[in-house]
């Protein structure tokens, strides 16, 4: 009896994507969702980013990549780069919890390295930042989610078709201005208030693998990069990219 061709084959590799400024790995789980590997780099301690890590500073570590040819070694790359340069949290609700301060904006190195990968590229930051272009924006409410969480990505060498954003249905659950609301969102930052609790957190964003409150902070749902990661496999595989 003839035995199916595909018994006994090696399955093709996933291939490997790089995510900088990693933090504990919300990006990184919705690339891996999507069908990549994923190598993370974060400057900080991160023993609960869920996939392999290097410690170190995200930029030098890419140039270091790329003056060695190890970037060969990714078909992509993501950067979070930190956002409290000029980011509203960093002088209110986030100072107050000890993580403002000086802070360098880190955008414009970001991406005069990324360029120089030559592979397709991913940054993403919060609304109000003017540095980078705003080619995709991304809602919770797209992905059903119980946080808004806006974020905005520019995308190098690649594009992706742009999803309408649909109509908020009610408030952030929280007092803003004295006055409390009720809503089906939670504010994933800061703590009294209304402000989510850290299983709050958990639940609103899926993102399970942490309970350190600063780093749900940080994180961005991994809905959106499973979107962009579906997209962003499809570019590379066919060649589109680049």
């Amino acid at each position: 009896m003839t035995q199916p061709t595909h018994i006994g084959r090696v399955p093709d590799p996933r291939p490997l994507l790089l995510d900088l400024f990693s933090c504990a790995g919300g990006p990184a789980m919705g690339y891996h969702r999507a069908g990549f590997d994923v190598h993370g780099c974060d400057i900080a301690d991160r023993p609960n980013y869920p996939f392999p890590y290097h410690q170190g500073d995200a930029l030098a570590y890419l140039a270091h990549l790329i003056a060695t040819g190890e970037i060969r070694r990714y078909v992509a790359v993501h950067a979070s780069p930190p956002c409290q340069a000029d980011c509203a949290l960093t002088v209110g609700t986030n100072r107050s919890q000890g993580w403002g301060g000086t802070h360098v904006d880190l955008v414009a190195p970001t991406r005069e390295l990324l360029d120089a990968t030559g592979l397709p590229y991913v940054i993403e930051q919060p609304n109000g930042r003017a540095e980078i272009r705003k080619d995709l924006s991304l809602c919770g409410e797209m992905f059903s989610l119980g946080v808004l969480r806006h974020r905005n990505f520019e995308l190098g060498r690649w594009t992706i078709t742009r999803p309408a954003h649909p109509e908020h249905r009610g408030y952030v659950r929280g007092y803003r201005h004295g006055v409390w609301r009720d809503g089906p969102y939670v504010a994933p930052y800061g703590s009294g208030g209304g402000k989510a609790t850290v299983p709050e957190m958990q639940s609103a964003m899926g993102i399970t693998w942490t309970d350190v409150r600063e780093e749900l902070t940080e994180a961005i749902p991994p809905a959106y990069t499973e979107h962009i990661g579906r997209a962003l496999l499809t570019a590379t595989a066919l060649g589109v990219a680049a």
